[in-house]
């Protein structure tokens, strides 16, 4: 699990998404065991950085999910969530607090 998640960040660093969290949510009452949030610098930006994970991280990861619009894109890897937002609506619904509010972040924050 380290790796994948080392890998996803990675990419969404090496990309420029701003402020990276990642949530360790395992051991809690939650869908997954992990789920990752970053920002993006604009609508455009959200789509591309979505791209980049799918053409990066296929045939290696499956993407069971992905709920879409240029704001906000959520990636269901099973055991995994991703979040890419804009930084208007990173700040309005503030997932940041629901998910600390579950589990820890980690150490490893980008």
């Amino acid at each position: 699990m380290k790796k994948r998640i080392e890998n996803i960040t990675s990419i969404l660093d090496k990309h420029k998404a701003e402020n990276i969290e990642v949530f360790d949510l395992t051991d809690r009452d939650y869908i997954v065991e992990e789920a990752i949030i970053a920002s993006s610098l604009g609508q455009k930006h959200t789509l591309a950085l979505l791209d980049h994970l799918k053409k990066e991280l296929k045939p290696d990861e499956k993407f069971n999910y992905v709920d879409e619009s240029g704001d906000w894109v959520v990636i269901d890897l099973g055991d995994i969530l991703i979040h890419i937002m804009t930084p208007e609506y990173r700040a309005k619904y503030d997932l940041e607090s629901f998910l600390g509010s579950l589990g820890k972040v980690k150490e490893e924050e980008i």
